[in-house]
């Protein structure tokens, strides 16, 4: 178990000088554990902005709420957020709205650092609303991801290239975005990009063309085969998108142990829309439960 910080501690750690301005730390650690065949928190720690808001039991698993009372993610603000689900637990993460990136101070930018530590056959569903990059944002998204045998996680994200209807589109500064999966001690999986619009030519063919909001869907566990990677690319085929807002994607096994999925589109819900239909089929697939409505109506 991790020691909790002394609030002069967390005072020390949110309030920094980098040179070109203030850092402020925000740190969110939750540890779920099953109890009787129910998946509850074990403890929690959060320093402001961000808590868990609210988590419910859902036959069996737990879903939790991520609450951010600030207006987004500003000018120098980090966020660390670390997840550890104990043997047998099962939780799904998600957020009460989408993740706002404010603009940044030159030589200066904001981020998001997740940890993921998964035990023996625990299952996390990582399920947060789209990032939205505001017009000279500077954001950073690492993710992390530690597996144990029979243990699952999926995520699902959307990314949006700025605020569309006021006529921002790549007008952010520069957006990088890794991902990191561990089986054990073994690297199974290493994802990384980045955008930066200013000197990068969007729209040429083999980029983004003209397409401007971006998706992936992750299906990570030693559980995962080829018969899962046929369910999803079924689904993806099957995908009725809206006439104006087309949308192209694929999908592939990983080096070892996984399925990832890719697709993009010129508006969000319809990404959205396909991130969800590619969740449920992972669900019963690979779980063998059915869909969770909670988000829905």
């Amino acid at each position: 178990m991790r020691r909790e910080q002394s609030s002069a501690e967390a005072a020390a750690i949110r309030h920094e000088d980098n040179g070109v301005g203030e850092v402020r730390t925000s740190v969110l650690r939750a540890t779920f554990a099953s109890r009787l065949g129910q998946t509850l928190i074990g403890n929690k720690y959060h320093t402001a902005p961000i808590k868990i808001a609210k988590a419910f039991p859902l036959d069996g698993q737990l879903g939790v709420i991520v609450m951010d009372v600030s207006p987004g993610l500003l000018s120098g603000d980090r966020y660390e957020l670390e997840w550890t689900a104990e043997q047998h637990s099962h939780v799904m993460i998600t957020n009460q709205s989408y993740t706002k990136v404010h603009p940044s101070l030159p030589n200066s930018d904001s981020s998001m650092q997740q940890l993921f530590e998964l035990e023996t056959d625990a299952v996390v569903e990582h399920m947060p609303e789209p990032i939205m990059l505001y017009k000279e944002a500077a954001f950073r998204n690492d993710t992390q991801v530690r597996l144990q045998k029979g243990s699952a996680w999926l995520q699902a994200d959307v990314l949006c290239p700025g605020r569309t209807l006021r006529g921002e589109r790549f007008d952010y500064r520069s957006y990088s975005n890794s991902l990191t999966v561990h089986y054990g001690e073994e690297l199974i999986f290493s994802q990384r990009q980045r955008v930066v619009p200013g000197s990068q030519v969007i729209t040429a063919p083999g980029s983004w063309d003209e397409m401007t909001h971006w998706a992936t869907f992750y299906m990570f566990s030693d559980r995962v085969n080829s018969s899962h990677l046929e369910q999803l690319q079924e689904k993806l085929d099957s995908f009725e998108a809206p006439e104006a807002h087309k949308v192209i994607g694929g999908a592939s096994m990983t080096y070892r142990y996984g399925v990832a999925v890719s697709a993009a589109s010129t508006a969000a819900w319809p990404l959205q829309q396909l991130m969800q239909e590619l969740w449920q089929t992972a669900r019963m697939g690979l779980l063998g439960k059915p869909p969770l409505r909670f988000l829905q109506g």
